[in-house]
């Protein structure tokens, strides 16, 4: 039996449910060098908490974070909470030397980050791992689409376009919640979404944004409130409330390399549910990428004969594909959940190799850089902003 690695959960809500799928599942089909536990799920309402962590697969259900983070039998924290929390909670981890796996965006400002950031290079010098969740690194076709930029199948990249569009705020009557709530949230549209879009943009390519042209816009100002403990389900009464986050984003930008960016991030985007898009052009061709399509990879080459030229779509099923060697038979595609195992794999064999697992709280730095210039540039009727 390979050594245990106990996790503790922070956090109950969507993410949590997915993070819960990601560590049930990986270890029953990768074949990992440790094993992974769900040791305790933490959140704030004990009844909701026991409920959700029997029903994910969580062996304990706790209330007390600090409790939780004493234990000598926890190895891993999992932090699954709004955003105003986890810079005080991954901090905290760190210097109990618990290795961190903390959701997106890292944090809710710029200097929380590079704090974040600081404490997780001081606690790898004593071997513990801190890594974000950009899940969507984890779609076999979107690392596949880095390996073929890696491998100069594009060549000089010259131009990148990133979206994503949501449509699920589009209503009006949509009630108020957290991720409206710039105290919880940080940003709206341009840090819960954006943010996927900016790392993808850059993972895929292995270039970095340095300075950005931004324009950000709240369509609805004001939403209905619900009451305390009613659910997204319910009905909102007539109270309403002040929305203080973006509904909508979008920004040119230019790469270190001096390529251009033009992102677009949106929850207003009406009949679009999760189209997370990127496409890279280069001197010898051209890939795209859309979550709609997740499995599927379009592919330009430009250096083959003129009468043999045009986009062709390759299904990423194959064994020989990133992370597909451990699931189905080609032509069985995968879904959103799997993304999340994924990460558990790759986070549980960087540990068990004492390596720094991707992507570190460096590049979740580098992200919220990007997302605070775009604040910058739109408050300075969208200048140029350096990331820096």
């Amino acid at each position: 039996m390979n050594s245990p690695l106990r996790v503790a959960m922070i956090g109950n809500g969507f993410m949590g449910a997915t993070h819960s799928q990601g560590w049930r599942t990986a270890p029953r089909v990768f074949d990992l060098d440790l094993q992974p536990e769900m040791a305790v799920m933490v959140g704030r309402n004990p009844e909701k908490n026991a409920q959700l962590a029997a029903k994910w697969g969580w062996a304990e259900a706790s209330e007390d974070f600090e409790a939780v983070l004493s234990r000598d039998d926890i190895d891993v924290i999992d932090i699954v909470t709004p955003g105003d929390l986890h810079h005080d909670m991954a901090i905290a981890a760190l210097r109990a030397g618990k290795h961190v796996l903390c959701e997106k965006p890292l944090a809710n400002t710029v200097e929380q980050a590079q704090e974040m950031a600081d404490a997780a290079a001081t606690a790898r010098a004593n071997g513990i791992v801190a890594m974000v969740g950009f899940t969507y690194r984890r779609v076999p076709a979107v690392a596949f689409a880095r390996q073929l930029v890696e491998r100069g199948a594009v060549g000089q990249i010259r131009q990148v376009r990133a979206q994503y569009l949501q449509d699920w705020l589009a209503d009006p009557g949509s009630p108020l919640t957290w991720r409206l709530d710039k105290s919880k949230a940080g940003s709206g549209a341009l840090g819960d979404i954006g943010a996927h879009a900016v790392d993808l943009a850059q993972f895929v390519t292995g270039l970095n944004l340095t300075e950005v042209s931004g324009v950000m816009e709240t369509f609805v100002k004001e939403r209905p409130v619900l009451a305390e403990g009613q659910g997204l389900s319910g009905s909102a009464g007539t109270e309403t409330g002040p929305v203080t986050v973006d509904d909508y984003a979008a920004f040119h930008g230019r790469f270190d390399s001096g390529a251009l960016g033009l992102f677009e991030a949106t929850r207003f985007a009406t009949g679009r549910k999760n189209a997370l898009r990127l496409e890279v052009s280069g001197d010898k061709g051209s890939l795209a990428f859309d979550f709609e399509d997740m499995n599927v990879i379009e592919y330009y080459d430009a250096t083959a004969p003129s009468t043999e030229q045009g986009f062709r779509r390759i299904f990423v099923t194959e064994a020989e594909h990133p992370y597909l060697e451990a699931w189905w038979p080609p032509g069985h595609g995968l879904g959103y959940e799997h993304g999340f195992s994924h990460q558990v794999r790759d986070l549980v064999q960087a540990i068990a190799a004492g390596e720094q697992a991707t992507p570190t709280f460096d590049d979740g730095y580098q992200v919220q850089r990007v997302l605070d210039a775009v604040e910058r540039s739109s408050a300075r009727g969208s200048a140029w902003t350096a990331t820096q």
